[in-house]
């Protein structure tokens, strides 16, 4: 052990939300995952395709799902690159753009993963707090920071900045400024065009969540085609396999059922909300799939064991930023009339 890098020795390592080896007997709105399969087509390609073909290595550059993405969103497939999981583009980000010692930073609190992988990558980590009305907070006014990650709809708490903020952002950095959208298919607004006419601007998404593809593991980034190009000499040659790519084509082709899918999520959220609303709780108005909600005695510890006790997993945040309160997932109607009901029995507490 004495070999170790100090940093990857003394770090802490990230800690995922909890996946019990039970999960069928729970309802399980911890992670974000969305409560409804994939669509219908991914489940038709990835069957054809198991078979004779996977002895074969996969397309080294993912060229059909590119080609997919680049028609849905409007980008020529130079702009974009396939990655197994958003957080293989986050990391990767940070190998290409940040040396040991050089800074990277993250609003805090949002995805703390960004952390651990500059750490891994030996860079320094800054974060920058938030006001009570969602500003972020001491950002010079010129900063040199190699990567600056921005999560939009921030997680967990749901808000979103507006595209003013975030060009005005990108235009007060030196360094790369990466628009974090693992959440923006629940929202009103995206960055994607300020990836064409902003040359430091990269936005990067997931399958995960609107897309019902958490177990697949993909994602992607958009951004100017030499940004691309480094980061395609970074990543695995063969990053995704053959049923990876495969499910990520057929699942962007299928928009009306993506699009069904992310309105009943929105519908439910917009209830629920409603609901915790009346019960007492407050809740931050969200755009993304989940919601954070704080019971009225802003015990987060005692509602998140209420919940588990009666087989409810929902994620709670040691972080004394966070501890107050939960973070909720959106589940089916059915499971989050079950969540109210269960809060209801805990009660509002002292």
């Amino acid at each position: 052990m004495s070999a170790l890098r100090k940093n990857i020795a003394d770090m802490a390592g990230y800690v995922p939300g909890f996946q019990p080896e039970d999960a069928a007997s729970y309802i399980k709105l911890n992670t974000n995952e969305n409560p409804y399969p994939p669509s219908p087509r991914v489940i038709e390609a990835i069957n054809a395709e198991v078979g004779e073909g996977l002895r074969r290595y996969p397309d080294a550059a993912s060229r059909m799902a590119r080609e997919e993405a680049g028609r849905l969103y409007g980008f020529d497939p130079s702009w974009i690159i396939m990655a197994n999981g958003s957080d293989e583009v986050l990391n990767n980000l940070i190998r290409a753009f940040a040396g040991e010692g050089e800074e990277v930073a993250y609003i805090h609190p949002s995805y703390s993963y960004y952390g651990t992988l500059a750490e891994i990558q030996g860079a320094r980590v800054r974060t920058f707090g938030l006001s009570e009305a969602f500003e972020p907070q001491g950002i010079p006014e010129r900063y040199d920071a190699k990567l600056f990650f921005l999560t939009n709809p921030n997680a967990p708490l749901g808000f979103t900045y507006s595209q003013k903020y975030i060009a005005d952002l990108a235009g007060r950095l030196s360094g790369v400024l990466v628009v974090d959208e693992a959440y923006a298919d629940f929202a009103e607004e995206t960055s994607l065009e300020l990836v064409r006419s902003l040359d430091n601007v990269v936005v990067t998404r997931t399958f995960s969540k609107s897309y019902s593809l958490a177990g697949m593991r993909l994602g992607l980034a958009i951004a100017r085609p030499e940004v691309i190009a480094a980061l395609n000499k970074i990543r695995d040659h063969y990053n995704l396999d053959r049923l990876a790519q495969t499910a990520a084509a057929a699942a962007l082709s299928d928009q009306e059922y993506f699009r069904g899918c992310v309105a009943k999520i929105k519908e439910t959220r917009a209830w629920f909300t409603a609901e915790l609303e009346k019960i007492g709780y407050h809740v931050i108005p969200s755009s993304g799939n989940y919601v954070f909600a704080s019971p009225p005695d802003r015990d987060g510890t005692r509602v998140y064991q209420g919940l588990y006790d009666r087989k409810i997993l929902v994620r709670h945040f040691t972080d004394p930023k966070l501890s107050h309160g939960l973070r909720i997932s959106i589940g089916t109607k059915e499971e989050m009339e079950r969540t109210v009901q269960a809060l209801v029995e805990i009660g509002p507490g002292r």
